[in-house]
């Protein structure tokens, strides 16, 4: 398996964050879509052709900025991330995808 596209991690970033909990991006959110995803340790190590950010941190980033634009997940701080009631409907009308 490859890192899976932003589109694809948006789905298990909210059920992650369903619970509530305020929690980080980097390491809590990517170690989890790590795990969901079983990516090996080649895979979490893959880094953009810049080489300055790996393709996992990167496609967390992006999902996490849609997610905030959409009203899904808040930042109620600096690299903190939590679920917003409108992201817990989305959730509960139980989507295929984000």
């Amino acid at each position: 398996m490859t890192v899976p596209d932003f589109q694809t991690i948006m789905l298990p970033i909210l059920e992650y964050l369903s619970d509530g909990e305020t929690r980080s991006a980097t390491p809590d959110v990517t170690t989890f879509l790590g795990e969901r995803f079983h990516l090996t340790p080649d895979e979490l190590e893959e880094r953009l052709p810049s080489g300055v950010q790996t393709t996992l941190y990167n496609r967390t980033q992006w999902a996490v900025t849609y997610l905030t634009k959409a009203g899904l997940i808040e930042r109620p701080a600096r690299a903190r991330l939590r679920i917003t009631d409108t992201g817990r409907a989305a959730l509960a009308a139980k989507p295929a995808r984000v």
